[in-house]
């Protein structure tokens, strides 16, 4: 490969458009970097993470970043200004290797830009959107523009393979370089088993969420610190988001602590006994930490019969759908009520109900192994494959 570009560095064009993305693109680069020998040049549009490794982002990639319904449409002459303006430049200067990080739905419009314009581009697409849990049509379309997907989760190349995807490839998730952050020391462990018990809340990272679940979860909390005295609640929460938390707990007849770095809530990841979350990745971060969980959510009125539609999964929980059971209990929009949520909670800080999900979690190391490489490198291995792989076959 290197052989075949001579002394010229291999020229990658990555495009993220929202922070989760450039978590991961920032490690990517880094292990682009390592496997090239620093001989490869970036181009796109990032944050911070990856102009760390070296990108001169197009624009600022918060021109990309999008959250709620309004939002969208407000935003969308702006959006589809930079879909052209990226569209362009790749096409202007065509790089080796195109890389298109999450953001599934601007990414897909630029892909195919991108291939109408350069069809013999290799293109990769880092993160599977979620057509295992709704739009399953949309794998079927994205095999004539990506041709790789870097899968985050075991379950999604299979899923790919039945709905008539492009290839896919399970890297790993970017956790799975954080477990020793994660999983509890023996103080920790020893801090778990201790009185009185710590109980993380965490009721989501973006207004709608804390809005929606904020009036049960402080009830659920009341009800669990009436049956089970002395119980430590911890809400951890971003700075950007803790004044907002802070109005949202205010009625709240039990106040949790609220911490808002990352060293804080891993602490507290490590000693809790148990967990109240919201629906979304935060659940897969605690099945990784070994805390037994309850999720919860709630979308809008308007939302709830769309969703009740459209959504083919049996769980919308991760550590569910990985290891093919339903171990995290989970109650949405109707269903999500103090009520419920405390009668679940409750038994997860000692008995059988604690140890059967501890089992369960056990397990998931050996459902998302990947051997001994780190995601990100694992990531940047399939990626140069895609890449020389299409550059033999433009050569035969």
């Amino acid at each position: 490969m290197t052989a075949a570009l001579g002394t010229r560095p291999l020229d990658i064009f990555l495009v993220a458009g929202e922070a989760s993305g450039d978590a991961l693109g920032g490690p990517l680069m880094a292990a682009l970097k390592a496997r090239l020998s620093g001989n490869v040049r970036f181009r796109g549009v990032g944050g911070a993470s990856m102009q760390a490794e070296g990108l001169q982002s197009l624009y600022p990639m918060e021109d990309l970043t999008v959250m709620g319904f309004d939002a969208v449409l407000a935003k969308l002459p702006l959006i589809f200004r930079r879909l052209r303006q990226t569209a362009a430049a790749v096409a202007a200067t065509a790089p080796d290797l195109l890389i298109l990080i999450d953001s599934p739905d601007f990414n897909m419009r630029l892909g195919k830009r991108v291939r109408r314009a350069l069809p013999d581009l290799a293109i990769v697409k880092y993160v599977s959107p979620t057509v295992w849990a709704w739009r399953p049509g949309r794998a079927a379309a994205m095999r004539p523009v990506f041709d790789h997907v870097l899968a985050l989760f075991p379950f999604e190349p299979a899923v790919h393979e039945k709905l008539g995807g492009p290839p896919c490839t399970y890297v790993g998730h970017p956790l799975l370089e954080r477990l020793h952050e994660l999983r509890p020391s023996a103080a920790d462990e020893a801090a778990r088993a201790a009185e009185p018990p710590v109980v993380l809340v965490l009721p989501g990272s973006r207004r709608t969420e804390i809005k929606r679940l904020s009036p049960v979860f402080g009830e659920t909390l009341a009800r669990l610190a009436e049956a089970h005295r002395g119980i430590e609640f911890v809400l951890p929460t971003l700075p950007y988001r803790a004044a907002e938390v802070a109005s949202a707990i205010e009625s709240w007849r039990v106040k949790p602590k609220v911490v808002v770095s990352e060293a804080e809530k891993l602490s507290a990841f490590r000693r809790a006994r148990a967990a109240l979350a919201a629906s979304g990745t935060v659940t897969l971060e605690l099945a990784l930490a070994h805390v037994p969980t309850v999720a919860g959510y709630r979308v809008s009125a308007l939302e709830a019969p769309i969703l009740r539609r459209v959504i083919r999964s049996p769980s919308v929980i991760l550590p569910n759908l990985i290891l093919g059971e339903n171990v995290v209990p989970e109650f949405h929009q109707e269903t999500c009520t103090a009520e419920n949520l405390f009668a679940t909670l409750l038994p997860l800080l000692d008995g059988p109900a604690r140890q059967r999900q501890l089992e369960a979690f056990a397990r998931l190391d050996d459902a998302m192994a990947i051997g001994d490489e780190h995601p990100s490198e694992r990531a940047a291995r399939v990626a140069m494959e895609v890449y020389e792989g299409k550059t033999r076959s433009r050569e035969l």
